[in-house]
Parts: structure tokens; sequence; C-alpha cells
């Protein structure tokens, strides 16, 4: 009987898929998870094998499920769902779901072939009805929950670009009503200084709006529109930008002088967003009448541009390429996560990086990291 024979070789069996899984590329095969996939898929059908041979055969539904693929509920469904959700989350895909109850078939048929042991073709058709039934519940589970997953991350995804775009829109909203308050109070003519910064945040607004309803008409999405441009001139805007608005908090702003040979890559609206985002980040964990550097120079094949605080540093496990979470906020209420987020972001998209160092008794450096190139 197939019964007494899977039970006389259920080591053997067990540990023929154990080899055949160390055999497939990127599948590696523990304790844990044999102990919870072939295994227990084994000794379900050894029960159901059991069952058959009784007065009520079908008793062993209960334990295996019935033929033709209907929903029901069994033990061995249960528990090949749980082998399914336990192998997406090892990151294994659906094909080597199959493989795990296709390399047991194949096992008790080489083993059946090498022993000349005879089986019933009633018992035949029972083995396929459980690995039937154990591949559609582990496949139909590891499919739920990769989807469940790619629809929870799309929507984390939609949610972050949402609150960047409400915080771009923060930010250029509050430069133009600075720069209108400090042109009306001064009696300042638009066409200098504080009338140049009104009219780049009045700009900049009206292209994230552009950009928002074109997204909302199915246009293409985050594209990256790459130009070579002077490091020292984006530094300057950076310069004229940023002075009117974190002047007022009371810190120093120093920026150093930038070699004119110097040149990036990269979508200079996105850059200048993450260098904001810095330097916003910095003024709001800097010291009062504390300074607030802005630095910009090459070393080998890199540009880098930093931005220097002077404060007791952003909490511990916050340095490297990770970020604060957005519910920290700053005595403004802004959160320092979105802040950094942001830069990070926008690094990201421009091929390069950010990362954080904390300095003993200074404060944080951090830095935008570009391919350099040079001015034609």
């Amino acid at each position: 009987m197939m019964h007494d024979f899977l039970e006389s070789n259920r080591s053997d069996l067990i540990e023929r898929c154990r080899a055949k899984v160390a055999l497939r590329p990127g599948r590696a095969a523990t304790a844990q998870q044999l102990q919870s996939g072939v295994p227990l898929f084994l000794e379900q059908l050894i029960v159901t094998l059991r069952i058959e041979q009784t007065a009520e055969p079908m008793e062993s539904r209960k334990i295996s499920g019935p033929s033709g693929g209907g929903a029901s509920l069994s033990e061995m469904g249960v528990s090949a769902a749980q082998h399914g959700r336990e192998l997406l989350d090892l990151g294994f895909t659906v094909d080597q779901v199959v493989h795990d109850y296709g390399d047991l078939c194949q096992a008790i048929t080489d083993l059946a072939y090498e022993r000349d042991a005879p089986f019933q073709i009633d018992e035949f058709r029972t083995l396929n009805r459980c690995l039937d039934n154990a591949i559609a519940n582990a496949v139909t589970e590891f499919s739920y929950q990769r989807d469940f997953a790619i629809a929870a991350k799309k929507t984390v995804e939609i949610n972050e670009q949402f609150e960047f775009f409400v915080h771009e829109l923060h930010n250029f909203i509050g430069t133009a009503r600075l720069a209108f308050t400090a042109a009306k109070s001064g009696n300042l003519s638009l066409s200098g200084a504080t009338g140049a910064v009104l009219e780049h945040s009045l700009v900049r607004l009206s292209d994230m709006i552009d950009g928002a309803m074109g997204d909302a008409g199915n246009a293409p999405k985050n594209i990256v529109r790459h130009e070579i441009f002077s490091v020292a001139d984006f530094v300057a805007e950076v310069k004229n930008a940023v002075n009117l608005e974190f002047l007022t908090r009371g810190c120093v702003f120093t920026v150093s002088a930038v070699d004119a040979r110097l040149a990036v890559s990269a979508d200079r609206k996105i850059l200048f967003s993450a260098v904001r985002s810095l330097l916003q980040t910095a003024f709001q964990i800097t010291n009062p009448h504390d300074e607030v550097t802005l630095n910009a120079y090459a070393v080998a094949d890199r540009v880098l541009i930093d931005v220097i605080d002077h404060s007791d540093g952003l909490p511990s496990g916050n340095t490297g390429r990770t970020s604060l979470p957005s519910t920290q906020a700053g005595e403004n209420g802004t959160g320092l996560g979105l802040e950094l987020s942001a830069a990070r972001r926008g690094a990201e998209l421009n091929d390069g990086m950010l990362s954080i160092r904390k300095i003993q008794g200074t404060g944080c450096i951090f830095t935008i990291s570009l391919p350099r190139h040079v001015m034609p």
C-alpha cells in the first residue's frame, strides 16, 4: 500500500526533496521551511491514504480536500496556504512554490521505481488530488499576499508623492509671501533680488501645478529632465532663494565660493528642492545665532554639495542614507524626516546619493554627491 511505503521511506523522501531544492538556483532550504512544507504535506498524504482504506473513505476530504479544485476547508489547504505565505516572506517566486510539491511527487516516483513498489490506480489518483489541492492553495495564497503587498507599496508611494507635493507647495508659497511682504514693507522694486525670489517661487508653483495636472491626465510621471549647468550659478540661485526666508530665523547663512568650472548633469528643479530641504533641516536644528554653511566642491569624479549646521546633531541611528521618521518635527512644526526624505529622493533621481555625518562638537554635515561634469 502507498501509505505504508510512504511511512517507511518518509525520511528518505524528505532528504531527496532537500537535495532537489538545494540544486535549484536561488533557493536555499532551511529546516524550518522543510518542516512547514513538504514534511507536513507528506504526513497529511499518508493520513489521507489510510482513511481511504477504511469504511468511510470520504472522510479523507477533511484532511486533503475534494477533487475538482472546488473551494473547501481542509488541513492540507490551510498548511499549503501557510507554506505559500512563508515562501513569499522569504522572497521566493511562484514557480518555486510549485516546485516544492513537484519535488515530492518526483521523489515518490523515483523511489517507487527503485524499490519496485506496486501502487494501485486509486492511490495515484489520491496522490494527484492532494498535489493539485496543495499547489492550488499555496499558489493562491502566495499570489494574494504578493498582490496585497504590491498594492500596499503603491499606496505608500502615492501618499509619499502627495506629501512631497504639499510640502513643496508650502515651501514656495511661504517664500513668495516673504518676498511680497519684504517688497511691500520696504517699498522695494520688484526688478531687484527680492522680486527675483518672488518670481522664482511663482514660476515653480506654476510648474508644480502643471505637473500635477499632467499626472492626473495620465501623462508620463516622474520625468527627470537632465541638463548640464554650472554649480556656481546653481549655488548662487539657492542662496538668493533661501536668504530671505531663513535669515528671519536668527541664524547666520554662509555660502563658500565655488569653482566656476564645476558642472553637473541633473534636473535643476529637483536638485534645487533637494538642497533646499537640507537647508530647511539645518536651520530647524541649528542653535539660535549659530551658522549654517553651504559648500560645493569636487572630489575626483564627484561633485559634493555640503550643508553644515551647528547643533547637537540628529538622534543616534539617523546617519548614513537613512532618514528620520516624518512624524518628528522641529520647533516650527515641519517634519524633519519629510525634509530628509525629499532630499534623498531628489539626490537619487539625479543619479546621486545623500549621506549624513555627525561631527562631534560641531553638528551635522548633509552631503549630496553627484557625478562630476565640466562646463562646455
